[in-house]
């Protein structure tokens, strides 16, 4: 299965790399596809960077510059096969799916206190605190534009998409009572964090290119789905992967201390199992160790990739895919429709 990384990709060559990487057997989809992604990051490039004069310019196009999967774009522009693809907008509609992304992401490297992205310097690292909140605040505004000149229809889409992220965020600075409350506080917190804008990708892609209702409707809810796999898939990778296959050293959120998935389902597990001592050993070194010292996140590791958690985070992730086949049912057999499909599968390789 080809993988769905795009890490040391030049820019330039981003956009498409994801294309790429799906086995989509239309060429004439796949040909469509590729214009309309290099449309989209002229169109990113032009509205962040704009003319070069704004005091902030730099700082504002520097992680459209870096690259990126470009994923969300890519579901705009399929979801937008569903209705007229060539109808005036789409393109607005995908570069506003990932200006959301990396408004996000300006905010999120400043709380997390995040030193990269992307390969490169974070925002906040390059530039400071400020510079990224306010700049991030800048095209929290360019995207409130774009999306008023799409209509009331886009602009409630991204003030209800906004207050979800917002909410997300709000909620996992909050923790549930008890480890036992812990993974349904977290799919909560996944499904406002990575479902919302995913679903409100395909779905503002669908809205723009006038598809029918019931179409969007099963879009976004496919997009809810599909959004809570790849946080999943992330989370398996952070214990399972091998750093060349995704980007960043395994282990980097035990570091951080991020509570992800296996980690939370480790902690949670009331089994006959949890009183293993393999299971001991792992509760109090997720509980009580240093795990940013580079022995115990090793030994964490270890323990995880043998822990049931792993295999119930799998469970989890496989029952996500299978709601977002599900979702794809009622839609016309178009060559959007497999391209949907491929996704999902292109996700379950990058676990396995």
């Amino acid at each position: 299965m080809n993988s769905l990384t795009t890490h040391d990709v030049p820019p330039t060559q981003a956009p498409n790399r994801l294309l790429d990487a799906l086995p989509i057997t239309d060429p004439d989809l796949v040909a469509r596809l590729r214009r309309r992604l290099d449309q989209v990051e002229q169109r990113l490039l032009d509205v962040t960077h704009g003319d070069g004069t704004h005091p902030a310019a730099e700082a504002t196009g520097h992680l459209i510059s870096a690259g990126g999967k470009r994923l969300r774009p890519l579901l705009a522009l399929l979801g937008a096969e569903f209705g007229d693809p060539s109808a005036s907008g789409v393109v607005d509609a995908a570069v506003i799916t990932e200006l959301v992304h990396v408004a996000s992401l300006h905010h999120d490297d400043v709380m997390d206190s995040a030193p990269t992205r992307h390969g490169v310097p974070s925002v906040n690292a390059q530039w400071g605190n400020t510079l990224a909140v306010l700049t991030g605040d800048l095209l929290l505004a360019r995207i409130a534009r774009l999306a008023a000149e799409l209509g009331e229809g886009a602009v409630r889409l991204y003030a209800d998409t906004a207050d979800r992220l917002v909410r997300g965020q709000l909620r996992e600075l909050s923790s549930p009572p008890g480890p036992e409350g812990q993974p349904e506080h977290h799919f909560s917190v996944i499904a406002d964090k990575s479902g919302s804008l995913i679903s409100a990708s395909i779905r503002l892609g669908a809205l723009q290119a006038g598809a029918p209702p019931e179409a969007e409707r099963a879009l976004a809810a496919f997009g809810e789905h599909l959004g809570s796999a790849f946080q999943i898939s992330d989370d398996l990778l952070d214990i399972t992967s091998e750093r060349t296959q995704s980007g960043k050293q395994p282990g980097t959120d035990l570091a951080m201390g991020v509570p992800t998935l296996p980690v939370i389902l480790a902690l949670a597990d009331t089994s006959t199992a949890a009183t293993s001592a393999a299971a001991t050993e792992l509760r109090d070194l997720l509980e009580y160790a240093d795990l940013s010292e580079e022995p115990a996140r090793a030994r964490a590791l270890a323990l995880l990739r043998t822990s049931p958690a792993l295999d119930q985070t799998r469970a989890v992730l496989a029952d996500h895919l299978r709601r977002a086949h599900a979702c794809l049912t009622p839609l016309p057999p178009v060559p959007a429709r497999q391209a949907l499909t491929t996704l999902c599968d292109a996700l379950v390789g990058r676990t396995s």
